[in-house]
Protein backbone atom coordinates (compact mmCIF):
# COMPACT_ATOMS: atom_id res chain seq x y z
CA UNK A 1 0.00 0.00 0.00
CA UNK A 2 1.91 3.41 -1.18
CA UNK A 3 -0.83 6.01 0.21
CA UNK A 4 -1.28 5.85 4.21
CA UNK A 5 -3.82 8.41 5.55
CA UNK A 6 -3.63 8.95 9.48
CA UNK A 7 -6.10 10.58 12.12
CA UNK A 8 -4.36 12.84 13.54
CA UNK A 9 -7.32 14.57 15.48
CA UNK A 10 -11.33 13.57 15.38
CA UNK A 11 -13.95 16.31 16.05
CA UNK A 12 -16.17 15.72 19.28
CA UNK A 13 -19.11 17.57 17.48
CA UNK A 14 -19.32 16.68 14.24
CA UNK A 15 -17.41 13.77 11.71
CA UNK A 16 -14.81 16.07 10.72
CA UNK A 17 -11.35 14.67 11.29
CA UNK A 18 -7.72 16.17 10.68
CA UNK A 19 -5.51 13.65 9.32
CA UNK A 20 -2.15 13.42 7.27
CA UNK A 21 -2.41 11.44 3.78
CA UNK A 22 1.41 9.77 3.18
CA UNK A 23 2.47 9.20 -0.52
CA UNK A 24 5.19 8.66 -2.34
CA UNK A 25 5.79 11.72 -3.63
CA UNK A 26 4.77 13.89 0.32
CA UNK A 27 2.61 14.55 2.72
CA UNK A 28 -1.04 16.11 2.14
CA UNK A 29 -2.89 17.76 5.44
CA UNK A 30 -6.46 17.25 5.36
CA UNK A 31 -9.00 18.01 5.01
CA UNK A 32 -7.75 19.07 1.53
CA UNK A 33 -8.88 20.73 -2.01
CA UNK A 34 -6.89 19.25 -4.79
CA UNK A 35 -6.53 21.82 -7.89
CA UNK A 36 -7.35 20.09 -11.28
CA UNK A 37 -5.34 19.82 -14.13
CA UNK A 38 -7.47 18.17 -16.19
CA UNK A 39 -4.64 17.74 -19.33
CA UNK A 40 -1.85 17.85 -17.07
CA UNK A 41 -1.96 21.42 -16.35
CA UNK A 42 -3.68 23.67 -13.93
CA UNK A 43 -4.86 26.17 -16.71
CA UNK A 44 -3.22 29.55 -16.69
CA UNK A 45 -0.48 28.41 -13.92
CA UNK A 46 3.09 27.40 -14.02
CA UNK A 47 4.02 24.70 -11.49
CA UNK A 48 6.09 26.88 -9.38
CA UNK A 49 2.78 29.04 -9.27
CA UNK A 50 0.44 26.02 -7.88
CA UNK A 51 3.16 25.36 -5.37
CA UNK A 52 2.82 29.26 -4.42
CA UNK A 53 -0.49 29.03 -3.94
CA UNK A 54 0.28 26.10 -0.94
CA UNK A 55 -1.07 23.04 -2.69
CA UNK A 56 -0.01 19.85 -1.90
CA UNK A 57 -1.65 17.66 -4.14
CA UNK A 58 -2.89 17.88 -8.03
CA UNK A 59 -5.82 15.99 -9.76
CA UNK A 60 -5.52 15.08 -13.76
CA UNK A 61 -7.85 13.72 -16.03
CA UNK A 62 -7.93 9.73 -17.52
CA UNK A 63 -10.24 10.30 -20.39
CA UNK A 64 -8.17 13.71 -21.66
CA UNK A 65 -5.19 12.01 -21.37
CA UNK A 66 -5.98 8.94 -22.74
CA UNK A 67 -6.85 10.29 -25.86
CA UNK A 68 -4.09 13.35 -25.73
CA UNK A 69 -1.25 13.26 -26.29
CA UNK A 70 -1.69 9.30 -24.75
CA UNK A 71 -0.65 6.89 -21.82
CA UNK A 72 2.38 6.15 -23.68
CA UNK A 73 3.64 9.38 -24.40
CA UNK A 74 2.73 10.38 -20.76
CA UNK A 75 4.50 6.69 -19.41
CA UNK A 76 8.45 8.24 -21.95
CA UNK A 77 8.53 10.82 -19.41
CA UNK A 78 8.72 8.77 -16.28
CA UNK A 79 4.68 9.53 -15.73
CA UNK A 80 2.38 12.47 -15.15
CA UNK A 81 5.65 13.90 -12.62
CA UNK A 82 7.85 14.53 -15.14
CA UNK A 83 5.73 15.46 -18.03
CA UNK A 84 4.08 18.06 -15.96
CA UNK A 85 6.99 18.72 -13.89
CA UNK A 86 5.05 18.44 -10.82
CA UNK A 87 7.00 16.85 -8.21
CA UNK A 88 3.96 16.99 -5.79
CA UNK A 89 1.57 13.64 -5.29
CA UNK A 90 -1.04 13.35 -7.90
CA UNK A 91 -4.24 11.55 -8.38
CA UNK A 92 -5.94 10.72 -11.49
CA UNK A 93 -9.56 9.77 -11.96
CA UNK A 94 -10.79 7.20 -14.03
CA UNK A 95 -12.40 9.46 -16.64
CA UNK A 96 -16.00 7.24 -15.57
CA UNK A 97 -17.83 11.15 -15.41
CA UNK A 98 -16.14 11.98 -18.64
CA UNK A 99 -17.35 9.08 -20.29
CA UNK A 100 -20.92 8.78 -19.04
CA UNK A 101 -21.11 12.87 -19.44
CA UNK A 102 -20.86 11.97 -23.34
CA UNK A 103 -24.56 10.58 -23.65
CA UNK A 104 -25.64 9.39 -27.25
CA UNK A 105 -21.52 9.36 -28.14
CA UNK A 106 -21.24 6.06 -25.31
CA UNK A 107 -22.82 2.50 -25.38
CA UNK A 108 -22.39 0.90 -21.80
CA UNK A 109 -22.17 -3.08 -21.08
CA UNK A 110 -21.04 -5.18 -18.60
CA UNK A 111 -17.76 -5.43 -20.08
CA UNK A 112 -17.29 -1.46 -20.04
CA UNK A 113 -18.31 1.32 -22.35
CA UNK A 114 -17.77 1.94 -25.92
CA UNK A 115 -17.13 5.68 -27.15
CA UNK A 116 -16.24 8.09 -29.25
CA UNK A 117 -14.25 10.50 -28.67
CA UNK A 118 -15.15 14.61 -28.51
CA UNK A 119 -12.01 15.20 -30.55
CA UNK A 120 -12.31 13.38 -33.70
CA UNK A 121 -15.51 11.16 -33.63
CA UNK A 122 -13.22 7.73 -33.26
CA UNK A 123 -14.55 4.56 -31.24
CA UNK A 124 -12.87 3.58 -28.17
CA UNK A 125 -13.65 1.14 -25.03
CA UNK A 126 -13.26 1.56 -21.78
CA UNK A 127 -13.16 -1.60 -19.66
CA UNK A 128 -12.02 -1.60 -16.10
CA UNK A 129 -9.20 -3.58 -17.06
CA UNK A 130 -8.24 -1.02 -19.49
CA UNK A 131 -8.13 1.98 -17.29
CA UNK A 132 -6.54 0.62 -15.13
CA UNK A 133 -3.54 -0.02 -17.15
CA UNK A 134 -3.89 3.52 -18.53
CA UNK A 135 -3.58 4.80 -15.27
CA UNK A 136 -0.40 2.86 -14.21
CA UNK A 137 1.08 4.51 -17.26
CA UNK A 138 0.42 7.64 -15.93
CA UNK A 139 1.68 6.84 -12.36
CA UNK A 140 -0.31 8.96 -10.29
CA UNK A 141 0.34 8.33 -6.65
CA UNK A 142 -3.81 7.55 -6.51
CA UNK A 143 -5.43 5.94 -9.35
CA UNK A 144 -9.40 5.90 -8.80
CA UNK A 145 -11.75 2.97 -10.02
CA UNK A 146 -13.32 2.96 -13.20
CA UNK A 147 -16.97 2.99 -12.19
CA UNK A 148 -20.38 4.21 -13.82
CA UNK A 149 -21.33 7.89 -12.77
CA UNK A 150 -25.30 8.04 -11.93
CA UNK A 151 -26.80 11.29 -13.61
CA UNK A 152 -29.64 12.97 -11.37
CA UNK A 153 -32.06 12.66 -11.06
CA UNK A 154 -32.22 8.78 -12.26
CA UNK A 155 -35.10 6.41 -11.66
CA UNK A 156 -34.75 3.91 -8.62
CA UNK A 157 -33.88 0.91 -10.86
CA UNK A 158 -31.46 2.22 -13.12
CA UNK A 159 -29.35 3.48 -9.91
CA UNK A 160 -29.63 -0.41 -8.82
CA UNK A 161 -28.30 -1.43 -11.65
CA UNK A 162 -25.46 1.19 -11.85
CA UNK A 163 -24.51 0.80 -8.95
CA UNK A 164 -24.59 -3.31 -9.11
CA UNK A 165 -21.92 -2.65 -11.82
CA UNK A 166 -19.72 -0.08 -10.43
CA UNK A 167 -19.70 -2.78 -7.71
CA UNK A 168 -18.20 -5.13 -10.16
CA UNK A 169 -16.18 -3.26 -11.55
CA UNK A 170 -14.36 -2.30 -8.85
CA UNK A 171 -13.36 -6.03 -7.76
CA UNK A 172 -12.12 -5.95 -12.28
CA UNK A 173 -10.14 -2.97 -11.19
CA UNK A 174 -8.58 -4.37 -8.13
CA UNK A 175 -8.07 -7.72 -9.38
CA UNK A 176 -6.04 -6.19 -12.73
CA UNK A 177 -4.40 -3.28 -10.46
CA UNK A 178 -0.63 -4.20 -10.28
CA UNK A 179 1.54 -0.61 -9.71
CA UNK A 180 2.78 -1.09 -6.22
CA UNK A 181 3.67 2.19 -5.76
CA UNK A 182 0.12 3.14 -6.55
CA UNK A 183 -2.92 3.69 -4.29
CA UNK A 184 -6.45 2.30 -5.68
CA UNK A 185 -9.26 3.79 -4.44
CA UNK A 186 -12.56 2.68 -4.34
CA UNK A 187 -15.50 4.74 -5.49
CA UNK A 188 -19.10 4.57 -3.77
CA UNK A 189 -21.92 5.27 -5.76
CA UNK A 190 -25.90 5.11 -5.35
CA UNK A 191 -27.43 8.37 -6.51
CA UNK A 192 -29.63 9.94 -4.22
CA UNK A 193 -30.61 6.50 -2.68
CA UNK A 194 -29.49 5.45 0.57
CA UNK A 195 -30.29 2.04 0.81
CA UNK A 196 -28.02 2.05 -2.49
CA UNK A 197 -25.54 4.53 -0.89
CA UNK A 198 -25.08 1.55 1.80
CA UNK A 199 -25.09 -1.31 -0.40
CA UNK A 200 -22.21 0.24 -2.30
CA UNK A 201 -20.09 1.33 0.38
CA UNK A 202 -20.40 -2.29 2.27
CA UNK A 203 -18.99 -3.96 -1.04
CA UNK A 204 -16.83 -1.68 -1.67
CA UNK A 205 -15.15 -2.08 2.51
CA UNK A 206 -15.39 -5.64 1.99
CA UNK A 207 -12.69 -5.53 -0.88
CA UNK A 208 -10.76 -3.45 1.19
CA UNK A 209 -9.49 -0.33 -0.69
CA UNK A 210 -6.78 1.97 1.33
CA UNK A 211 -9.28 5.03 0.31
CA UNK A 212 -13.03 5.70 -0.71
CA UNK A 213 -14.19 8.49 -3.09
CA UNK A 214 -18.20 9.16 -2.80
CA UNK A 215 -19.17 9.74 -6.22
CA UNK A 216 -22.15 11.07 -8.02
CA UNK A 217 -22.93 13.58 -5.79
CA UNK A 218 -23.08 17.41 -7.20
CA UNK A 219 -24.33 16.30 -10.62
CA UNK A 220 -27.38 18.38 -10.66
CA UNK A 221 -29.10 17.54 -7.18
CA UNK A 222 -30.06 20.79 -4.58
CA UNK A 223 -27.16 21.11 -2.03
CA UNK A 224 -29.03 19.75 1.22
CA UNK A 225 -30.02 16.61 -0.43
CA UNK A 226 -25.92 16.09 -1.28
CA UNK A 227 -25.61 16.87 2.46
CA UNK A 228 -28.16 14.53 3.71
CA UNK A 229 -26.95 11.81 1.56
CA UNK A 230 -23.18 12.64 2.02
CA UNK A 231 -24.12 12.34 5.89
CA UNK A 232 -25.59 9.37 5.51
CA UNK A 233 -22.56 7.63 3.73
CA UNK A 234 -19.46 9.02 5.48
CA UNK A 235 -19.71 6.99 8.41
CA UNK A 236 -20.41 3.51 6.45
CA UNK A 237 -17.00 3.62 5.31
CA UNK A 238 -13.68 3.11 7.62
CA UNK A 239 -12.04 5.50 10.02
CA UNK A 240 -9.04 4.70 9.50
CA UNK A 241 -8.72 5.25 5.57
CA UNK A 242 -9.39 8.93 3.88
CA UNK A 243 -13.00 9.71 2.29
CA UNK A 244 -12.84 12.07 -1.32
CA UNK A 245 -15.79 13.68 -2.65
CA UNK A 246 -15.35 13.71 -5.63
CA UNK A 247 -16.47 17.02 -7.91
CA UNK A 248 -17.10 19.58 -5.13
CA UNK A 249 -15.34 22.67 -3.99
CA UNK A 250 -17.36 25.63 -3.73
CA UNK A 251 -16.63 27.21 -0.35
CA UNK A 252 -19.97 26.78 0.70
CA UNK A 253 -19.65 22.67 0.29
CA UNK A 254 -16.12 22.70 1.36
CA UNK A 255 -16.97 23.90 4.99
CA UNK A 256 -20.19 21.24 4.68
CA UNK A 257 -17.99 18.45 3.47
CA UNK A 258 -15.43 18.73 6.24
CA UNK A 259 -18.68 19.05 8.93
CA UNK A 260 -19.50 15.55 7.52
CA UNK A 261 -16.16 13.63 7.89
CA UNK A 262 -14.56 14.53 4.13
CA UNK A 263 -11.40 14.53 3.67
CA UNK A 264 -10.09 15.42 0.27
CA UNK A 265 -12.06 17.56 -2.39
CA UNK A 266 -11.56 18.41 -5.92
CA UNK A 267 -13.00 20.97 -8.46
CA UNK A 268 -12.68 22.96 -11.66
CA UNK A 269 -15.03 25.38 -10.22
CA UNK A 270 -12.48 27.85 -8.85
CA UNK A 271 -10.08 27.94 -11.71
CA UNK A 272 -13.00 28.31 -14.25
CA UNK A 273 -15.02 31.12 -12.62
CA UNK A 274 -11.52 32.81 -12.10
CA UNK A 275 -10.98 32.73 -16.13
CA UNK A 276 -14.17 34.67 -16.48
CA UNK A 277 -13.41 37.23 -13.49
CA UNK A 278 -15.77 36.04 -10.51
CA UNK A 279 -13.33 35.57 -7.24
CA UNK A 280 -14.05 33.83 -3.91
CA UNK A 281 -13.58 36.31 -1.12
CA UNK A 282 -13.90 37.16 2.73
CA UNK A 283 -17.29 38.57 1.69
CA UNK A 284 -18.38 36.99 -0.75
CA UNK A 285 -18.56 36.35 -4.50
CA UNK A 286 -16.71 39.38 -6.64
CA UNK A 287 -17.26 39.76 -10.13
CA UNK A 288 -14.45 41.80 -11.13
CA UNK A 289 -15.70 43.09 -14.26
CA UNK A 290 -18.55 45.16 -12.78
CA UNK A 291 -17.75 48.79 -13.29
CA UNK A 292 -18.06 49.54 -9.61
CA UNK A 293 -14.43 48.33 -9.57
CA UNK A 294 -12.86 50.60 -12.57
CA UNK A 295 -11.25 52.84 -9.83
CA UNK A 296 -11.35 50.54 -6.98
CA UNK A 297 -7.41 50.64 -5.51
CA UNK A 298 -8.25 47.68 -3.11
CA UNK A 299 -6.91 44.54 -3.36
CA UNK A 300 -9.49 41.88 -4.31
CA UNK A 301 -9.35 40.50 -0.55
CA UNK A 302 -7.72 42.30 2.25
CA UNK A 303 -7.41 39.15 4.10
CA UNK A 304 -6.25 37.18 1.37
CA UNK A 305 -2.15 36.51 1.35
CA UNK A 306 -2.30 35.43 -2.17
CA UNK A 307 0.36 36.68 -4.88
CA UNK A 308 -2.09 38.22 -6.14
CA UNK A 309 -3.73 40.35 -3.18
CA UNK A 310 -0.17 41.41 -2.28
CA UNK A 311 0.77 43.33 -5.34
CA UNK A 312 -2.13 44.29 -7.56
CA UNK A 313 -5.72 46.33 -6.89
CA UNK A 314 -9.45 45.50 -8.42
CA UNK A 315 -8.82 48.20 -10.66
CA UNK A 316 -5.61 46.83 -12.40
CA UNK A 317 -7.29 43.05 -12.18
CA UNK A 318 -10.46 44.79 -13.79
CA UNK A 319 -8.40 46.23 -16.26
CA UNK A 320 -6.71 43.12 -17.75
CA UNK A 321 -10.05 41.08 -18.12
CA UNK A 322 -11.72 44.41 -19.62
CA UNK A 323 -8.18 44.35 -22.15
CA UNK A 324 -8.54 40.59 -22.86
CA UNK A 325 -4.79 40.49 -21.37
CA UNK A 326 -4.26 36.88 -20.43
CA UNK A 327 -2.78 37.88 -17.06
CA UNK A 328 -6.07 38.46 -15.39
CA UNK A 329 -6.64 34.99 -16.01
CA UNK A 330 -3.39 33.90 -14.12
CA UNK A 331 -3.91 36.39 -11.23
CA UNK A 332 -7.42 35.77 -10.58
CA UNK A 333 -6.67 31.80 -10.58
CA UNK A 334 -4.03 32.31 -7.83
CA UNK A 335 -6.41 34.35 -5.82
CA UNK A 336 -9.22 31.74 -6.51
CA UNK A 337 -6.78 28.37 -5.24
CA UNK A 338 -5.22 30.72 -2.47
CA UNK A 339 -8.76 31.38 -1.02
CA UNK A 340 -9.75 28.00 -0.82
CA UNK A 341 -6.77 26.53 0.40
CA UNK A 342 -6.28 28.82 3.17
CA UNK A 343 -9.83 27.64 4.14
CA UNK A 344 -9.20 24.48 3.72
CA UNK A 345 -6.18 24.82 6.50
CA UNK A 346 -7.96 27.55 8.90
CA UNK A 347 -10.50 24.18 8.98
CA UNK A 348 -7.44 22.17 10.21
CA UNK A 349 -7.15 24.23 12.60
CA UNK A 350 -10.54 24.39 13.90
CA UNK A 351 -10.28 21.18 14.02
CA UNK A 352 -7.31 21.18 16.17
CA UNK A 353 -8.33 23.65 18.19
CA UNK A 354 -11.85 22.35 18.88
CA UNK A 355 -13.56 25.19 17.53
CA UNK A 356 -14.54 23.59 14.23
CA UNK A 357 -18.11 24.27 14.66
CA UNK A 358 -18.02 27.66 15.72
CA UNK A 359 -15.83 28.21 12.24
CA UNK A 360 -17.93 26.59 10.29
CA UNK A 361 -20.78 28.40 11.01
CA UNK A 362 -19.07 31.96 10.30
CA UNK A 363 -17.82 31.10 7.13
CA UNK A 364 -20.82 29.55 6.53
CA UNK A 365 -22.62 32.75 6.77
CA UNK A 366 -20.52 34.24 4.10
CA UNK A 367 -19.99 31.76 1.60
CA UNK A 368 -23.41 30.90 1.77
Amino acid sequence: MSVKWTCIKADDRSLARRGRLDTPHGPVDTPAFMPVGTQATVKALTPEQIEGVGAEILLSNTYHLYLRPGADLVAAHGGLHGFMGWNGPILTDSGGFQVFSLGDLRKIREEGVEFRSHIDGSAHLFTPESVMGIEEKLGADVAMAFDECIPYPATYEYAKEATARSSRWAARCKASHRREDQSLFGIVQGGTYKELRTSSACELVEMDFPGYGIGGLSVGEEKPLMYEILEHTTPLLPLEKPRYLMGVGSPDCLVEGVLRGVDMFDCVLPTRIARNGTLFTSQGRLVIRNAQYKNDMRPLDELCDCYTCRNFSRAYIRHLFIAGEILGATLATIHNLRYLISLMAELRLAIEEDRLVETAKRLLAVTN
